[in-house]
């Protein structure tokens, strides 16, 4: 199973990826070693998890969230999180 994950960055930016392990994905952003975008932003934050059967899925996801308005991927993580 895939994941498309959204973290907000310390800067308040929006940080999207796609994992089979979120969990230590997330730890390599936090320590430096992750995506170059995130190198120097952290700590990150998990806002948005969705779990995608495959990864093909996953990426073309991804995309979809990446092309919307920020105000569009904050009111899909703030849904997300209310679900928690």
């Amino acid at each position: 199973m895939y994941y498309v994950y959204m973290a907000e960055c310390r800067d308040g930016s929006l940080y999207t990826g796609v994992s089979d392990d979120v969990a230590a994905r997330l730890s390599l952003h936090n320590s430096g070693r992750g995506a170059k975008y995130t190198r120097g932003r952290g700590p990150l934050r998990l806002c948005y998890l969705e779990p995608l059967s495959g990864k093909g899925e996953a990426l073309r996801r991804e995309m979809e969230i990446k092309a919307l308005r920020r105000s569009d991927k904050l009111k899909l993580a703030a849904l997300y999180l209310k679900e928690l």
